[in-house]
């Protein structure tokens, strides 16, 4: 991938989205084949690595600052400068209120921000965010979408792994299909749904619907509507979305 790439990695429960994160992060080691970010194995890039794991993997004792301290020291940070990256994300993350309690007193959506700040202090060239809004509110949710598009937007490759489909086209992601441990489809959102069909649905007067699935849905609204002899309540048309995407992609490659 890119620099200021942002991949959006979907699949099921056990396509391998979690493992592909654990062993680019240098936590576990593939059973086969080769991982290099820059020409390097993992274990020689790991500064340059930012990682939110799907599960939250916080200090219950320390406080959100201290977590930020601890991880961007890790990584080299000191003094002003680490002073800087800490408060551009607490008000990007909005923990500004929050910096100083304690982790193991915050809410959910809250445990996720700081998760994803102690993933980003260092400003790493390559971060991968495993479901990093999973259970989270609104707030926490487009916090961590807004500050996804700066850092990619700044330079940074970013792997994005969720279910929350719509994320995706907010981001505007490229999108990457995982099944089993393979990619099985890669590409622009627009490409990948090209050849999708969409649904015309047309609500006639006595509230029957009538829905046509369609590669071309204003030639079929057309032809639908000259072939009705009733008053027509409501047309709805609907383009192919992510979701028929991830169907689609789930029968065809089925075992």
């Amino acid at each position: 991938m890119a620099a200021g790439e942002i991949v959006g990695l979907l699949g099921h429960n056990g396509a391998g989205k979690t493992t592909f994160v654990e062993i680019v992060s240098h936590l576990i080691r593939p059973d086969g084949g080769r991982v290099t970010i820059d020409g390097r194995p993992p274990s020689a890039a790991r500064g340059e690595v930012g990682v939110a794991p799907q599960h939250l993997a916080l200090y219950p004792s320390i406080t959100v600052r201290e977590h930020l301290e601890l991880y961007g020291r890790l990584a080299g940070l000191r003094r002003t400068a680490l002073h800087e990256a800490i408060e551009e994300l607490a008000v990007v993350l909005r923990l500004t209120e929050i910096m100083d309690r304690r982790t193991g007193r915050l809410s959910g959506g809250q445990q996720r921000r700081t998760q994803a700040a102690s993933a980003l202090v260092h400003r790493p060239r390559l971060l991968l965010l495993d479901e990093p809004t999973a259970g989270a509110d609104l707030e926490t949710r487009q916090a961590m979408l807004d500050v996804v598009k700066q850092r990619a937007g700044e330079g940074a490759a970013v792997v994005y792994t969720t279910h929350y489909l719509p994320e995706l086209t907010e981001l505007r992601a490229t999108i990457a299909v995982a099944r089993s441990g393979r990619i099985i489809a890669r590409g622009a959102c627009d490409e990948l749904l090209r050849d999708l069909p969409g649904e015309v649905r047309v609500t006639l007067d006595g509230e029957e619907e009538i829905a046509v699935s369609t590669s071309d849905p204003a030639a079929a609204l057309v032809d639908l509507l000259g072939r009705v002899n009733r008053p027509v309540t409501s047309v709805d048309v609907r383009n192919p979305s992510l979701d028929d995407l991830y169907r689609s992609l789930a029968v065809t490659h089925a075992a």
